[in-house]
């Protein structure tokens, strides 16, 4: 056969077939390019890519507390915060010609193309991240099959717009590593609880051996599929030289080592705080409209704050530069506090410590209460009104009432037993069998309680717990909760009485006081001192023993309405009746307002308001919010010298004596227990030269508490989480706050001057 007559036209088509193939692949690129086939995004884009941050929540001590995100847990980090070990086990083994391509390795991609895969894939690591970016899940292998010629597009744009060290850094902002841990940062957290700086060779190989396929490699999941795939990694490393053979075989031997911990918001330090910063920062304006007419006190003091208080509604009050307000869900923005992650995490040491021993102490009373977990003053009808106003509110209530049923069948439906599961701290949730109506009564029977601890001098809060366990018990005791104060709103009658010119030493012949009402009624304020009737005692002594009768003589002396002003001046800002009784504390008051008003006392008679955050920086670092303590002069230096000798004493020989006796801190320190009708409410209060701290503990309800006055004064309730909590924060060295430290009180000041 003639070899020219087939040679020709095989010639003529192969060319043909080969140009024809090359326009055909230049034709398609054009049209990429042109934004005809496929999206290819704009220059803009490209340089500016729309990735969205979570904001991140740091302590004074640069210790992580949480993040707020809506869809994706990502921190941006510096391309000098990665490790060695994890850059060059991404390259060794995702891209080892990373620094000779320029976007698209085509001899990679051909040796993929022959060998069918078996090699290796070969998509450049500025490929993968195009992906990441701008590709949409593919359904089938034909559009998976047209995205790669626009993502080898963008690649090839990447490349001259960035750095080979900016790719990098952008490639593992944004790999999502699974379980809400998105960039490299959360990843390093979540699966070792490092940072990305920190991660050893065998961390780094996990890491990016995840890359390839998360879900695969998941090492929590699949340990001995990541296991290999760790050691994989780790050959390849070997192969390129960033580690020798040895260094490989010795890492290999290793098991895989986790510090796993899930990311979830109700967890981990601080929660109620974190929830308490967020509702702050994301605070609309005010509309009085907008409030019911039981809730209008509410509006005011939010109203008050949006006017006030420049971190009340952060992101409404500022903007970006495009005009757009600041989004704590997606600007990665850095909230640096004032809270201490030490002094956080001995406060709710403190809280779980007592709640939990008082909350067996409750339970063996409750045993014996036919209304159990009500007081056994109430009256079943009493009963009924409460646990009928709690249904209402339950979702079962509200769902059912919309589907249509009614109020009846709905009650009813209360009383039928279910599997559910039901709050202990022994155990966690437990599964049960219980009624919700039975599991609503369960759930009112624990305690709650409330604490903060703050720096007079800065306003710094170093501390915050909102409840016993932020997964079960959501609701904010610490600035959102009131409660009646009891006894511990005498110090701002004593104060009243000392700024008027009074002295601690000033005497008094013990008796009853009889108010006249303006209606014409006699009131009596009952005490539990009546044995000391007719005695001569001293101011000191009836704060000391916490007397209604000494503070009953002293509102005597002053007005309602003296006391009020009083009150405002300290910072207290719920309702304040300007009645006689007022001085007895029948006034609901957060925790926090009365951290804030006992800090005059250490503070020389100047008022420091909580400060929560110091400043705010954007995704770039820059500063878009200080913030500075503000401070006011309430009462004179030597009217502040007065009530802390007075307060020492509640503390040394008072009501308060249990904090040297009982948990042994000998400290300087001042305070005040307080107690209301019934043991609804139990309080202390205690401040040191340099930190103030208080707490509440109660019931939900006020008629849930205990009937026996040993355990149910705040002496029982409240002051063992601030004892417990100082123990620990005086013994830690590093926190620098001493058992010897003194009060600042002159050398010549005299409690007993006035009396000589």
């Amino acid at each position: 056969m003639n070899t020219k007559s087939w040679y020709k036209p095989f010639l003529a088509w192969f060319w043909g077939l080969f140009f024809g193939g090359l326009l055909v692949i230049w034709f398609v690129m054009w049209l990429i390019t042109r934004g005809v086939l496929g999206y290819l995004p704009p220059l803009e884009e490209l340089q500016n890519p729309k990735n969205t941050f979570a904001s991140e929540i740091i302590s004074s001590d640069m210790q992580s507390l949480g993040r707020y995100y809506r869809y994706e847990n990502r921190i941006g980090v510096q391309y000098t915060d990665l490790s060695p070990n994890l850059i060059n086990a991404l390259i060794a083994t995702e891209d080892a010609r990373f620094y000779q391509h320029t976007g698209v390795d085509f001899k990679s991609l051909f040796r993929a193309v022959l060998k069918l895969g078996r090699a290796g894939g070969g998509s450049t690591l500025t490929q993968q991240l195009a992906k990441q970016l701008w590709s949409p899940r593919a359904n089938n292998i034909i559009e998976r099959a047209m995205q790669k010629p626009i993502e080898w597009i963008i690649a090839t744009k990447l490349e001259r717009l960035y750095s080979k060290d900016e790719i990098i850094l952008m490639y593992l902002n944004q790999f999502d590593f699974l379980y809400n841990a998105v960039g490299i940062q959360s990843a390093s957290q979540v699966y070792f609880s490092t940072t990305p700086a920190n991660l050893k060779i065998e961390e780094s190989a996990m890491l990016v051996g995840m890359c390839k396929n998360p879900s695969l490699y998941n090492p929590v999941r699949h340990p001995v599929r990541a296991t290999n795939r760790r050691n994989t990694v780790l050959s390849q490393m070997e192969k390129y030289g960033y580690i020798d053979t040895q260094t490989r075989d010795s890492i290999m031997a290793l098991p895989l080592e986790l510090h796993y911990r899930s990311v979830d918001h109700k967890q981990g330090t601080a929660p109620y705080f974190r929830e308490y910063l967020r509702g702050v920062l994301t605070a609309k304006e005010p509309h009085e409209s907008e409030y019911a007419e039981w809730n209008k006190q509410q509006y005011e003091l939010d109203k008050w704050s949006w006017d006030n208080n420049p971190l009340y509604g952060f992101c409404e009050k500022n903007k970006k530069p495009d005009g757009s307000h600041y989004d704590i869900y997606q600007d990665g923005l850095k909230i640096y506090t004032t809270i201490d992650s030490r002094m956080q995490r001995y406060a709710e040491e403190a809280v779980s410590e007592h709640m939990q021993a008082q909350q067996k102490a409750f339970f063996r009373e409750l045993k014996r209460k036919k209304n159990a977990p009500f007081s056994k003053q109430l009256t079943q009808e009493e009963v009924d009104g409460i646990m009928n106003r709690s249904m209402r509110q339950t979702d079962r209530y509200r769902i059912m009432k919309r589907a249509g049923y009614s109020h009846d069948s709905i009650i009813a439906s209360f009383k039928v037993p279910r599997e559910m599961q039901v709050f202990t701290y022994d155990r966690g949730l437990i599964d049960t069998i219980m009624t919700p109506y039975d599991s609503i009564k369960w759930q009112k029977s624990y305690l709650r309680c409330g604490f903060m601890s703050m720096d007079p001098h800065t306003g710094h809060v170093k501390a915050y717990v909102g409840g016993p366990n932020f997964s079960y018990f959501q609701y904010d005791m610490a600035t959102r909760g009131r409660r009646q104060v009891g006894s511990t709103v005498k110090p701002y009658l004593y104060t009243l009485a000392m700024d008027e010119g009074m002295w601690p030493c000033e005497t008094w012949v013990y008796d009853s006081v009889v108010f006249i009402l303006p209606d014409g009624t006699r009131y009596v304020p009952r005490d539990t001192h009546d044995k000391y009737q007719g005695d001569t005692v001293t101011l000191t002594w009836g704060l000391k023993e916490s007397s209604n009768w000494m503070s009953a003589y002293l509102m005597s002396l002053f007005t309602p309405e003296q006391l009020v002003k009083m009150m405002r001046s300290f910072g207290i800002q719920g309702q304040l009746d300007p009645v006689v009784s007022l001085c007895l504390g029948p006034c609901e008051v957060t925790v926090a307002e009365m951290v804030d008003a006992y800090t005059a006392f250490a503070n020389k008679g100047i008022r420091t308001e909580p400060l929560y955050v110091t400043r705010i920086e954007d995704a770039n670092g820059n500063v878009i919010g200080s913030f500075t303590p503000r401070t006011h002069e309430i009462i004179s230096e030597t009217t502040a010298y007065k009530m802390i000798y007075m307060l020492r004493q509640v503390l040394d020989h008072g009501t308060g004596v249990r904090v040297r006796y009982k948990y042994g801190i000998s400290a300087p320190m001042g305070g005040k227990t307080g107690t209301t009708n019934n043991n609804s409410d139990g309080w202390f209060m205690c401040f040191t030269p340099s930190l103030v701290s208080g707490t509440w503990v109660g019931g939900e309800d006020r008629a849930i508490h205990f009937d026996n006055m040993a355990e149910g004064q705040g002496a029982s309730m409240a002051l063992p989480i601030c004892a417990l909590y100082m123990q620990k924060v005086l013994a830690d060295p590093d926190l620098g706050y001493s058992p010897d430290e003194q009060f600042d009180v002159p050398a010549w000041f005299d409690p007993n001057e006035g009396c000589k």
